[in-house]
């Protein structure tokens, strides 16, 4: 049963930091918006509470709400909503909730560098994006401003600035400051690794206090997340409708139609006059590919791409005290780019904070562990945390090639809703794989450099939550989904605003060049409904 379609000026689908900065924007130029959310709001109160007393606390997704009508990838079945078809599973997720998957990220603020841009006319590999570093630059400074970003800069960072960071950085680690001594053994600087956490009190907000468990959840709200876009849009006016799964939309050149489904099964509309396909990378070509929209070249929902990882975690001689503050402060940044990359990726060294966690769980579920294998009693818990204290983790991220046999189709499976879940076809490639081993060999020479003993490394490649491509951009309606501007293709009142744009991804975290291309495409969207 349908009711009187809401109206609005412009309609934004999803509200994650991409959608709810476009909302803000528009909403500060008095632009009539409603904003469709398939998932519900977080407390963040309750999530915490239901963070502290989950089973798998180690898993993104623990805090929060799971619901039938917006399901949403699992950490623990990579096949519970994506349907996986191989040849490898994609082991990335997201969430479909109010302020999206920023709940869950960690809070990295790198910039792409400036050959990140270039990638093919540089190294004759990948392809170049249709717009440059420079274009781009002005649009960093105001995402670091808009969302908080602490950092410092450095020349290790390989991204030129016009503008100061507008907080100091989080201040490096004890366990990053032993990284730094044995990283400058093999001639290698530890930089402090810019994020979007307060290190002042800010934006109504509090300084980062050291909660190690920013993933999935920071329950003071210093870190931030895009609820607090989602927050101030609905305060200039802007309507949130959420749980209202959105399964159709059509575009003219003077209207937009989005069709919603209620919990209850119920359909709603929303009209107006320009379209905002903000729902990450894989809902968004799924949306489109439903509408019959965009795919006119069978672009749609293909170079699918992620950041795989490899992780790899030892036990150190001496005590390094990780577990304290964020989950990382500080990275390897110089080998994000170099001639190398014509033949093999390119990758950022992670520094974990959080000892073994990622591998082996909390620190609950190893304990539970080390108490099963014997070790009990007051010299057990002793010999439990002389071992805590010496936990040294690295994860490199590793850029892939675009290929388009990685890519987003409809399966023939579908959701509670009876809409079609989406179907994944994926693999590494050779060239993510050729640097992921470069990785494993680096990583062997710090714990080697830094003193360690039981040395592992994770047998395949780690997801790293960066879900990109899809819905690439480029100036050919013939190789690309949307343009300069992110309007689809042969519409002038239709945007994709999303990772899903990405034509290639070097190996910076995407969510603060995200936010720089949300900022920069407000006026556009404006233009669109003058």
């Amino acid at each position: 049963m349908s009711t009187d379609p809401i109206t609005a000026d412009v309609v934004v689908v999803g509200s994650g930091i991409a959608g709810a900065l476009v909302a803000t924007g528009l909403a500060r130029q008095h632009v009539k918006v409603v904003m469709v959310e398939a998932g519900p709001g977080v407390d963040r109160g309750k999530a915490v509470l239901k963070y502290q007393s989950s089973l798998n606390r180690d898993i993104p997704e623990a805090p929060y709400p799971r619901e039938w009508y917006a399901p949403a990838p699992s950490t623990l079945n990579p096949n519970e909503y994506l349907v996986q078809k191989g040849p490898e599973p994609f082991a990335s997720i997201y969430e479909r909730q109010v302020g999206g998957t920023t709940w869950h990220w960690l809070g990295t603020s790198l910039r792409l560098l400036p050959n990140d841009f270039r990638v093919h006319t540089t190294y004759g590999v990948g392809v170049d994006w249709p717009i440059s570093y420079a274009e781009l630059e002005p649009w960093y400074g105001r995402a670091e401003q808009e969302i908080g970003v602490a950092g410092v800069d450095s020349p290790e960072l390989g991204a030129p600035r016009s503008t100061p960071y507008p907080m100091p950085p989080i201040p490096q680690s004890y366990l990053d400051k032993q990284w730094q001594a044995a990283a400058a053994k093999l001639g290698l600087k530890v930089t402090s690794t810019p994020q979007a956490r307060n290190s002042v009190e800010r934006d109504n907000r509090p300084p980062c206090c050291g909660n190690n468990n920013c993933i999935p959840i920071c329950p003071i709200g210093a870190k931030y997340d895009g609820s607090v876009h989602v927050g101030k849009a609905e305060a200039l006016g802007v309507h949130l409708l959420s749980s209202s799964v959105v399964h159709r939309v059509s575009v003219s050149p003077h209207q937009v139609t989005v069709r919603y489904l209620r919990p209850d099964r119920s359909e709603g509309v929303v009209t107006g006059r320009a379209l905002v396909l903000a729902a990450h990378a894989i809902e968004t070509p799924k949306l489109l590919l439903l509408s019959g929209l965009g795919n006119e070249h069978d672009n749609v929902g293909r170079y699918l791409m992620d950041h795989p990882t490899q992780l790899s975690w030892a036990l150190a001689h001496q005590p390094v005290y990780p577990y304290r503050g964020p989950l990382s402060t500080s990275g390897v940044e110089m080998l994000r780019d170099g001639s190398f990359r014509a033949h093999r990726a390119a990758f950022r060294v992670e520094i974990g904070n959080d000892g073994w966690s990622w591998p082996d769980g909390d620190q609950a579920t190893q304990s539970i562990a080390w108490a099963k294998g014997g070790n009990l009693g007051k010299q057990g818990l002793a010999s439990l945390g002389r071992k805590f204290e010496r936990h040294v983790r690295l994860a490199s991220l590793a850029e892939p090639l675009p290929d388009p046999a990685n890519r987003v189709t409809l399966a023939t499976d579908k959701d509670a809703l009876g809409i079609p879940r989406p179907q994944i076809h994926y693999r590494t490639g050779e060239y993510a794989s050729a640097g992921l081993s470069a990785a494993k060999k680096l990583h062997e020479r710090l714990f080697q450099a830094l003193g360690v003993s039981e040395i592992h490394h994770w047998p395949g490649p780690q997801g790293a939550g960066h879900i990109m491509g899809t819905c690439r951009m480029g100036t050919d309606p013939k190789t690309s989904v949307v343009d300069t501007q992110l309007r689809l293709h042969g519409h002038t009142n239709c945007f994709v605003i999303s990772s899903a744009v990405w034509p290639s991804v070097g190996t910076a975290n995407p969510t603060l060049t995200l936010a720089a291309l949300s900022l920069r495409a407000v006026d556009s969207v404006r233009r669109a409904i003058a």
